[in-house]
């Protein structure tokens, strides 16, 4: 929660509640260097923000950015997604900013873009 609220809330300077009740209802992706968290991600089951699984909260250090943490973080989510519910399809909120990031693993962007908290978001799709 530090993590998230260090970038999310603090660094983007965008107050919202990110303890959302969703994390009692994900799996948890951590990714330390030593006993510092660098980087982290959410799995969020089906039903609970879309009808499909979601990969949500991606997030890393900013002392941690630009060494690969954050694709390691999504490669990852995607294997794990894959070994608990097979080949779905995942559906995720993003920040419109990282688009191309989204893209570059199988993500398409599905309708218009939309005002999340003041900060422009797209929904993406990476099919099954």
């Amino acid at each position: 929660m530090r993590l998230r609220q260090e970038v999310f809330i603090v660094e983007q300077n965008c107050p919202y509640l990110d303890a959302d009740g969703k994390d009692l209802k994900s799996y948890h992706l951590m990714g330390f260097e030593g006993d510092e968290l660098a980087a982290y991600s959410r799995i969020v089951l089906p039903g609970v923000s879309y009808d499909e699984v979601s990969i949500g909260r991606v997030v890393s250090g900013t002392k941690y950015r630009k060494q690969g943490y954050g694709i390691f973080l999504m490669k990852e989510a995607i294997r794990q997604i894959e070994s608990l519910y097979g080949q779905v399809p995942i559906r995720i909120g993003a920040q419109k900013y990282l688009q191309k990031f989204y893209e570059g693993f199988g993500f398409i962007r599905e309708g218009e873009e939309y005002l999340e908290d003041g900060i422009p978001h797209i929904i993406m799709v990476r099919e099954a």
